[in-house]
């Protein structure tokens, strides 16, 4: 425990701090080191592709499988199962937290890095399709960072025939599988409470529905992707329909919201009181942790794509930063600003959220926000089994074994998570995927220009 927690602080804590006008000061994580300044890179060397090609992430959404593989999944398809992985806790919990530690001034810096953040799952995304390979045991393709990162750790020791097993790319893949446990934790934990608070329905009852349901889908062979096709639509539509109605009902509220945002984020009064360092600092930190560019989970979804260019892969990703951080996170932004400051203040979590819901929607409200985190975190546990295939067969081969194995083991997390939540696992999840984006980062950066040549030849065609 000593061990994980010296890792945890060393990803996440404050590894430079700089003082600001005020007496303030901001405190930098490695992370934060690490993914701002690349995102900044990659988005000066794709010309700002974030603007420049939005129309194009938008066809690139609606182009059918090119190849003769029936297994294989569509691009759209693999921005659903990334949007499904990305739209969880982060966009709920995540941002309440944001705006509760750095105001509303925080959500300008999420759109900030999530811009940024953009140009770094272009990267990645990319990568990923240039390097799949066919997936013999599901059909289809598969791949990820953990092969790009073998591929380019090959040709720099001169190995063309990529024999046996990159260190580095072995310790990626064992820090996902590390982190998608520890997330299936968090996932059925944040699930039976809320369903308490909002039915009183006991945490055992709610857990073991839920471990059943992710069973059915899981442990069948290509189930997930039919049920996130339904699922992630479905609760990504409605959570923004009824934002809009929120939005719509107190739309003379607007403005203002919309000028505190925008005020708090370039904060005089918060830069006068030392705040401005948390406001952006809170607003990048949950940016980060919720659109989730550049910790290479993504890239295991874009890999199974069959797409007739890699660069059209990268946009879809892209645009898929776009609706997790632009889109929902912005929505429940709004569902808390919108609300009486008197009647939220002083609570955290998903009691914030579900009080502002209250006086927005009514006992509805409280229901749905259940109903909401429940399927997020559902569609989230999919999701990252699906990310997990391609890393358990980078381990350990191409054997059904194996990969049956590391589903169980998942599903008992998730079991375990719902009746006890244990700090020691959820920060093993935290460690996990800082530890992924800092070996993920460490190749993306050199072999960006891979991508930087896939998309020149995109646009030259």
């Amino acid at each position: 425990m000593n061990i994980i927690t010296a890792v945890y602080n060393l990803l996440w804590g404050d590894l430079v701090t700089i003082p600001l006008p005020g007496g303030g000061s901001a405190g930098l994580s490695l992370l934060v080191l690490i993914l701002i300044p690349s995102g900044v890179y990659f988005t000066v060397r794709t010309r700002f592709l974030p603007v420049r090609l939005f129309p194009d992430m938008l066809k690139a959404a609606l182009e059918k499988k090119t190849g003769a593989s029936t297994d294989a999944i569509t691009g759209l398809q693999a921005l659903i199962v990334s949007t499904a992985t990305r739209v969880g806790m982060g966009n709920l919990v995540g941002v309440v937290a944001a705006i509760s530690a750095g105001g509303a001034g925080a959500v300008f810096w999420m759109w900030v890095t999530a811009l940024i953040g953009s140009s770094t799952a272009f990267m990645e995304a990319t990568l990923a399709q240039l390097y799949k390979e066919k997936d013999p045991l599901y059909g289809g393709y598969r791949g990820g960072p953990a092969y790009y990162i073998h591929h380019y750790i090959s040709r720099k020791k001169k190995d063309k025939a990529g024999s046996g097993r990159s260190l580095t790319a072995v310790l990626f893949a064992l820090s996902g599988l590390i982190c998608w446990c520890g997330i299936s934790q968090v996932i059925s934990n944040s699930v039976s409470s809320a369903f308490e608070n909002a039915f009183r329905i006991p945490p055992l009852y709610s857990t073991v529905l839920l471990v059943i349901l992710a069973a059915v889908i899981v442990l069948r062979k290509n189930a997930t992707v039919k049920v996130l096709d339904i699922i992630v639509p479905i609760m990504a539509g409605c959570y923004f329909f009824i934002t809009l109605f929120i939005i719509a009902k107190n739309l003379p509220l607007l403005p203002g919201v919309l000028g505190r945002i925008f005020s708090e984020a370039f904060g005089i009064r918060q830069a006068a009181a030392g705040g401005l360092g948390a406001v952006i600092m809170n607003g990048v930190k949950r940016g980060l942790f919720s659109n989730e560019a550049g910790s290479g989970s993504a890239p295991c979804a874009a890999a199974a794509a069959d797409i007739s260019h890699p660069a059209k892969e990268g946009l879809l990703q892209a645009f898929g930063v776009f609706i997790d951080t632009i889109v929902i996170c912005s929505c429940s932004a709004m569902i808390m600003l919108l609300a009486p400051e008197e009647l939220t203040a002083g609570l955290g979590g998903m009691d914030l959220l579900q009080t502002a819901m209250g006086h927005h929607l009514g006992s509805f409200g409280v229901i749905f926000i259940a109903v909401t985190l429940w399927l997020f975190s559902y569609s989230t546990f999919i999701g990252i089994l699906f990310y997990a295939r391609s890393n358990v067969a980078y381990l350990f081969g191409d054997n059904w074994l194996s990969q049956t194995l590391y589903k169980v083991l998942a599903l008992v997390m998730l079991f375990v998570g719902g009746l006890a939540a244990y700090t020691f696992v959820w920060d093993l999840g935290d460690v996990g995927v800082g530890l992924m984006t800092v070996f993920n980062m460490a190749v993306l950066l050199p072999m960006s220009c891979e991508a930087v040549s896939s998309l020149r030849d995109y646009e030259s065609r």
